[in-house]
């Protein structure tokens, strides 16, 4: 497979992801661009290309996941609520969509992952696969996530 055909089809996805990791978009980008050195460096070396996609999220999430982890060994991140961090890009965003941004961020870390990768049209299987749960445990937390993102704009509907 070509580096950059797989960079141009993927590297949106993967950043909306890392975005989904840390919600803010210069560490998204960071980690984005470390996923793609990953796969640039180990592309040649791949055997079965039959699930690109899945190994690409996998590289992305274990980034995202080992940068939280080294941030939090070093003090820098805190308990912080999200609900109030208004970042430049959610304030430009208008309407419905900004409040489903909003909502997303305030979801643990796990919901915001496997909605992240839903959102993408990665399916349920490969999203199971890369956050280390049964595909049925994954179809049981999807529909959660939209009961509760759902209730939290009709409420704010009234």
């Amino acid at each position: 497979m070509d580096f950059e055909y797989l960079y141009k089809l993927y590297s949106p996805k993967i950043f909306r992801v890392c975005l989904g990791y840390f919600n803010d978009a210069d560490k998204a980008k960071d980690v984005t661009q470390d996923t793609f050195v990953t796969v640039f460096e180990h592309l040649k070396s791949l055997k079965n290309t039959d699930n690109m996609a899945g190994w690409i999220y996998r590289i992305a999430s274990n980034k995202c996941l080992r940068q939280l982890e080294n941030e939090k060994k070093s003090n820098l991140i805190y308990d912080y609520d999200f609900s109030h961090i208004e970042d430049t890009e959610t304030a430009m965003e208008e309407g419905d969509f900004a409040k489903l941004h909003k909502y997303i961020s305030e979801l643990t870390e796990l919901d915001r992952i496997i909605i992240g990768l839903y959102l993408e049209e990665v399916n349920q299987e490969k999203i199971a696969e890369i956050v280390g749960l049964s595909h049925a445990n994954v179809r049981v937390k999807i529909h959660r996530i939209k009961e509760t993102l759902s209730k939290k704009m009709k409420s704010d509907a009234y």
